[in-house]
């Protein structure tokens, strides 16, 4: 199994984007065991973020985790996306460009591919299209991000990146096990891994065939995580999911990706209650003490867990 979390982009006091502290939270995902990041996403604010700030956020996050791989001997990977344009020249432009700052495999947004949702016809055409522009050995995903709308990938989609042989992960969005079973039979035997977004799913689709997690809660207890990942048919299994995906609610209740800013700050990384896409007065203190609350929560039961490992 394939644990990655969703990177957040922490911002110096003047607004600016922090990649001191970004390199701090690539070392917090490496030690709590996790296999990897998922970069320049919907959860690092990618729709409010300069080309420039992605690619360098990119490029810092890449150099970290393949300087923890190379020293501790670990596999630790990272995937990216950042187009956000509409058009398939400028995507291409942008893509390019954070390839070349240095990524495990770029990740298409579904939605870009169909800006007006016309059919799988046009999907597919376009996706052609930008296969074409980007560099011959770039290994390829799919992310169906929900903004500004959520296009999921329909069973002749896959067929199509199948065909392709480029395409080697995809952050499946759909958060129904069914959905996921039937995707999972679709990709057997094939390099191309489906990893679930929903925690709520998350221990039924792995058991059906998914290849792993990546999401947005590995940002507050990744070690639940990086633990399921490699106990998923153990008898504690289903009361870790049981916890995951109660937990898992908080993404829509509370005020993210601040909430995970504050969590980082809980976790020793002093970290701006600045968002780009939220307002900082959203971070009301009954917000922290939801976090607190869980953090506390979570802690206890890690420590369990891994004692008795």
């Amino acid at each position: 199994m394939e644990m990655l979390t969703t990177m957040i982009t922490p911002y110096k006091a003047d607004g600016s984007v922090d990649y001191d502290t970004a390199d701090k939270y690539v070392d917090f995902y490496f030690e709590s065991g996790i296999d990897g990041i998922f970069a320049i996403c919907q959860s690092s604010e990618i729709f409010y973020l300069s080309l420039e700030e992605r690619v360098e956020l990119n490029r810092r996050v890449y150099a970290r985790a393949k300087a923890l791989e190379r020293k501790n001997g670990r596999k630790f990977v990272v995937v990216s996306s950042g187009h956000v344009s509409d058009t398939l020249e400028d995507q291409a432009r942008e893509l390019c460009a954070v390839w070349e700052s240095g990524t495990d495999a770029l990740i298409l947004i579904t939605n870009r591919l169909d800006i007006n949702n016309e059919g799988d016809d046009v999907w597919i055409e376009n996706c052609k299209a930008l296969i074409k522009r980007l560099p011959e050995d770039a290994k390829l995903g799919l992310y169906e991000c929900p903004y500004p709308y959520k296009r999921l990938v329909t069973p002749r989609i896959l067929d199509f990146c199948l065909s392709t042989g480029r395409f080697y992960y995809m952050k499946d969005t759909c958060c129904d096990a069914r959905t996921m079973a039937t995707r999972c039979e679709q990709l057997k035997g094939s390099h191309f891994k489906l990893l679930n977004a929903n925690c709520q799913t998350l221990l039924e689709s792995m058991r059906s065939g998914a290849q792993g997690y990546c999401g947005i809660m590995c940002n507050f207890h990744p070690r639940l995580y990086a633990w399921l990942g490699k106990n998923y048919e153990s008898a504690d299994a289903d009361k870790v999911q049981a916890l995951l995906g109660s937990l898992g609610f908080t993404e829509v209740g509370l005020p993210y990706p601040l909430s995970a800013k504050y969590h980082m700050s809980l976790c020793g990384i002093e970290t701006e209650n600045i968002a780009r896409n939220r307002r900082s007065d959203e971070m009301t203190d009954y917000v922290r003490s939801c976090v607190s609350q869980m953090k506390l929560l979570t802690d206890s039961f890690e420590n369990r867990l891994y004692s008795e490992v």
